[in-house]
């Protein structure tokens, strides 16, 4: 199949935005809405996607989110585990609502009367490396100083869907148990071989009856530039994540060396030295010996 040259300034979307949020591939979503749901929705023209395609706020972008049967669908994607993801989708659904009361002509936000409007579901897809349950539900009022006090509540459903994880799930949309399958070839590939060529492996790899593999061989360098920085961020995001613990105890090192030094010039100083092999084996008594000489 001949390959589309059809790369563009968008190439940083990630491959599951690009397979799940491409108007193109309305029946993959309704696949996917289905699973998440129990439902048994037939016509993908029923989905209206109204994802914010350019509206970048604090760094974030949203990946995707339709209407159907009267719901708002918030999907996100992670490759790493964020804890932040019901404040992202806090502020997606805020920008999302307001454009939908903004052109939605049936709905009166100064009207006497109830206002109905679709009811929101928040999902975050993810497929990090670290070991995470099959389903965690993440709340807005986690992040809140004092969550008791908290008039606002938003929570988000994060699903594992690493390959044989949730696999009820993954067997219920063949798209996206085939993006898990394609995402575990990928990693297999690179402990091996080059990113670049791990990802072309994976995707002939792929089986033939694959629903996926004629539109990534049809995007196939787009698909291979998407791999490339989703995994190089994640690499990025992974050092910097280490020198910053790296940094932490390279401080906590020094701080530690310049309290024992402080400890031994104070019990040089009263003639109490024979308590320094005691402060060294004992960290209670070395805390004690601290406090008393004012070491903290």
């Amino acid at each position: 199949m001949k390959e589309k040259n059809n790369l563009n300034s968008n190439h940083k979307d990630c491959l599951f935005r690009f397979i799940f949020g491409n108007p193109d591939n309305k029946e993959w979503i309704l696949s996917l809405y289905n699973a998440i749901n129990g439902s048994d929705y037939t016509n993908p023209d029923a989905i209206q996607i109204n994802t914010i395609e350019d509206a970048v706020y604090m760094g974030m972008k949203n990946d995707i989110s339709f209407l159907i049967a009267n719901s708002i669908n918030f999907y996100e994607h992670q490759s790493t585990y964020n804890p932040n993801m019901p404040m992202r989708f806090f502020i997606y659904s805020g920008m999302v609502y307001a454009k939908y009361i903004e052109v939605n002509r049936n709905y009166h936000r100064f009207s006497s009367k109830l206002q109905k409007a679709p009811t929101p579901k928040c999902i975050c897809f993810y497929n990090g490396t670290a070991d995470k349950e099959d389903k965690i539900i993440l709340k807005l009022s986690d992040a809140f100083e004092n969550p008791s006090y908290a008039d606002i509540e938003l929570t988000v459903t994060m699903i594992n869907i690493n390959y044989n994880h949730n696999m009820d799930l993954l067997n219920a949309c063949m798209p996206l148990k085939e993006y898990s399958l394609l995402v575990d070839m990928i990693r297999n590939n690179e402990k091996t071989m080059p990113l670049e060529e791990a990802v072309d492996i994976a995707i002939d790899k792929l089986p033939e009856e694959s629903i996926i593999k004629p539109f990534l061989l049809a995007n196939r360098a787009e698909v291979k530039i998407m791999c490339i920085t989703e995994y190089d961020e994640a690499r990025t995001f992974a050092e910097q994540r280490e020198e910053g613990r790296e940094e932490g105890r390279e401080e906590g090192r020094e701080e530690g060396e310049r309290k024992i030094l402080d400890l031994i010039e104070a019990l040089s100083k009263v003639g109490r030295l024979s308590d320094i092999q005691d402060a060294t084996n004992d960290p209670e008594y070395r805390k004690k010996l601290y406090e008393e000489f004012n070491i903290l």
